[in-house]
């Protein structure tokens, strides 16, 4: 009888689309994420969820804020949001067009700290990672003083995606530029007619006239 030749093992220099070098620095954060003090591994897993609430949080304080402020500074309060949900749904089709494994499915002997996301969940690039940045970049925008907060938030956010094991750093990085570009290139367009229509709209308000039909 032929003996069957065993099934090769996936390390972290064979795996399909994924650098090499992101893959073996994944299993290290991993690695040290796993000998941390379970109070930590606690707060990242809950972190790393929370933040991006919180992100979005402080983007509804930059609105509410910037009702009595110049029609520019409330134009970028309402694009950045918007922006931000065009960069989410730009990463889902990346998604789908790449369809890379999550690493805790494809690497031997990680476990990681948080529950690995369901099959059909792709890694590249971190959804996460996309909304951290793009909230960070429009909050900033928006406010800068508020920004400051925001931009290590959004980062830290985006590498606890890391930490906690479900996605690798190459993931965070590039969901963290396609954040940040969407909404600094899109406000960056559209901030002048958002400006002039927010104009119009504040001064027919102060002066009570009758909507314009179309």
């Amino acid at each position: 009888m032929e003996r069957q030749s065993p099934e090769p093992v996936l390390t972290s220099g064979n795996i399909e689309d994924v650098p090499d070098a992101s893959a073996a620095l994944y299993r290290e954060i991993v690695d040290l994420a796993a000998g941390t003090p379970s109070w930590l591994q606690s707060f990242a897993g809950f972190f790393t969820d929370a933040a991006i609430v919180l992100l979005a949080g402080l983007m509804v304080l930059c609105w509410w804020r910037a009702r009595r402020l110049p029609a520019r500074t409330m134009a970028v309060t309402v694009l950045a949001p918007a922006a931000t949900v065009l960069a989410y749904g730009l990463s889902e089709i990346l998604k789908l067009v790449k369809q890379v494994e999550r690493p805790c499915r494809t690497l031997p002997e990680v476990v990681p700290i948080v529950d690995c996301p369901p099959p059909g969940d792709w890694s590249f690039p971190s959804n996460h990672a996309v909304v951290a940045g793009g909230a960070a970049v429009g909050i900033l925008l928006a406010w800068r003083a508020l920004g400051a907060l925001a931009l290590p938030i959004g980062l830290t956010a985006a590498a606890s995606r890391v930490f906690v094991g479900a996605h690798y750093p190459h993931d965070v990085v590039v969901g963290l530029l396609l954040g940040a570009l969407v909404v600094g290139v899109l406000t960056g367009l559209l901030l002048r007619p958002a400006t002039e229509l927010i104009t119009r709209l504040r001064e027919r308000q102060r002066t009570g006239a009758p909507r314009q039909p179309y």
